[in-house]
């Protein structure tokens, strides 16, 4: 039994010594020692395969194989039955007179180079050397945050990602849809942006193996434009609504005039309700004195805007009106 420990670590010892010294030799070219004895290496085509799935390393064995190994990068994977690895994804699968088989599950970026079965048999030592490329789906690691900014101001967003092949990026405008803001680069550059510019903008970076989307909203702050004002007639004694619309970002504060005189909410009868964009005021009961001008006034941090209204009186025609008509 010691003996036979002693043979396996001293076997242990030839492999690395004799794959190192293979090693030197460059990949492809046959391998030919002096003597009657000869060596081979053989290189077969690249194996190709996806981050996360599993590969299958085959060796032929062929005539009388006293010893047998896989290695990668001068590390022995498996001398036999017997695994040198730590890695548990690493795992044998076939071992007989005609293949010696591994396998490698979830497999890395760091699992990507060079691979070598080691063959020892009766005639001569043989070596099969194979290189794995791992392709991995693209991820997108650094990506601009959402921002705000003012109307006019120059704006840059940023999109980078990794993956291999290396991925390509493109960036659009997505919501709103708008054909003519594309850019196929990492940056998307919007030299004085516009309120219509506003949106969704969606990054993608694309491989033969994948895609990945990510999104950035950008939002523009403008000043209040206010639509124009519409008179009104009313009845004397009936209800009226004065209706004052703005546009702006972010929203607008609103405030009413009549003539000079600021009217707040409950003053005389009349009530005031803002609603987003929309700013109502209303006469429940109205009186000689509420005919007249008034006035709106949008506000936000960057500007204001105002419109006017008037507030006539619409005589109801009576029954002698009507008679005399």
């Amino acid at each position: 039994m010691g003996v036979c420990r002693l043979f396996g670590v001293l076997w242990r010892c030839v492999v690395l010594l004799s794959l190192r010294l293979l090693f030197l030799v460059p990949a492809g070219l046959p391998v030919h020692s002096q003597g009657d004895s000869q060596s081979d290496n053989r290189v077969m085509d690249n194996i190709t395969v996806r981050q996360g799935e599993t590969v299958f390393l085959r060796c032929a064995q062929g005539d009388i194989v006293t010893h047998t190994a896989w290695l990668n990068r001068s590390s022995i994977l498996y001398a036999g039955e017997d695994k040198w690895s730590v890695d548990p994804r690493v795992s044998l699968v076939t071992l007989n007179q005609d293949e010696f088989t591994i396998k490698i599950e979830n497999v890395d970026m760091t699992d990507e180079g060079q691979y070598v079965c080691a063959v020892q048999t009766s005639s001569r030592p043989r070596t099969t050397s194979v290189h794995i490329l791992v392709q991995v789906p693209p991820k997108i690691i650094n990506l601009s945050k959402d921002i705000v900014v003012n109307e006019g101001s120059n704006v840059t967003l940023m999109c980078q990602a990794r993956g291999k092949p290396e991925p390509s990026i493109s960036w659009k405008l997505i919501s709103p849809s708008s054909g003519d803001l594309a850019s196929d680069d990492e940056y998307l550059e919007i030299p004085a942006i516009s309120r219509q510019r506003a949106g969704t903008y969606e990054c993608t970076a694309v491989n033969d193996i994948d895609a990945d989307v990510q999104t950035v909203d950008i939002t523009v702050n403008y000043a209040p434009s206010v639509s124009e004002g519409r008179d009104v007639g009313v009845t004397l004694g009936q209800r009226g609504v004065l209706e004052c619309e703005a546009d702006a970002v972010p929203e607008a504060d609103f405030e009413w005039y009549k003539d000079d005189r600021r009217i707040f909410n409950g003053f005389d009868g009349m009530e005031i309700e803002n609603s987003g964009s929309l700013s109502k005021l209303t006469f429940f009961n109205v009186s000689e004195g509420d005919y007249g001008n008034y006035t709106c006034v949008a506000i936000n941090k960057l500007g204001t805007s105002n419109t006017s209204f008037l507030l006539y009186e619409v005589i109801e025609p009576t029954s002698s009106t009507l008679l005399q008509g």
